[in-house]
């Protein structure tokens, strides 16, 4: 009896020292630097840890794939849909990783957003949809372009004016498929 407590003590002190060890460590850098920096190693170990995907940046309340589709980090927010980030999620500005991907025309981002049942009917504070975003004229909104363009170029967005107009209408007609 005492060599079978004996072999049992032993045997739970084994299981229970493995407990508490993490075999997928949360990165050092945090899901949005990740994803900002294009470090996919880091984003795919925040997958792998179990990382909250949706947390919130503190300043807009972005989420890591509302970034990701902003700065045009596709492989990021493909990684992100993939792990099941909730594509439906609003910032402050009632903004969805969605809308954001339109208006940067993030094409591919866009496909796999739309593939992933992102709700295409969700509005901003402004009232307007993807579609909306990118149905207005380009002369109606190179000032907003303009001026998220200057604030957000410390954190890598850069614009590529031509490419924005050429893919401003395949966008649209990429989010008004199958609309009423």
């Amino acid at each position: 009896m005492k060599t079978c407590i004996s072999a049992i003590a032993l045997f739970s002190l084994a299981v229970l020292s493995g407990c508490g060890k993490n075999e997928n460590p949360v990165p050092k850098i945090d899901l949005h630097t990740a994803v900002i920096l294009g470090d996919l190693e880091a984003v795919n170990q925040h997958i792998r840890a179990g990382s909250d995907l949706d947390v919130r940046e503190p300043s807009r309340g972005s989420t890591p794939l509302m970034t990701a589709a902003l700065l045009g980090k596709t492989d990021a927010a493909l990684a992100l849909i993939g792990a099941g980030a909730d594509v439906n999620a609003q910032n402050n500005e009632g903004s969805t990783a969605l809308i954001t991907a339109a208006f940067f025309c993030r094409t591919e981002i866009v496909r796999a957003l739309l593939e992933n049942n992102a709700d295409k009917t969700l509005k901003n504070k402004a009232g307007r949809t993807a579609l909306e975003s990118v149905s207005r004229p380009f002369e109606d909104v190179k000032g907003i372009y303009d001026g998220l363009g200057a604030a957000l170029a410390p954190l890598g967005l850069t614009l590529d004016y031509e490419h924005i107009q050429a893919m401003r209408p395949v966008i649209a007609e990429m989010l008004g498929e199958d609309q009423p």
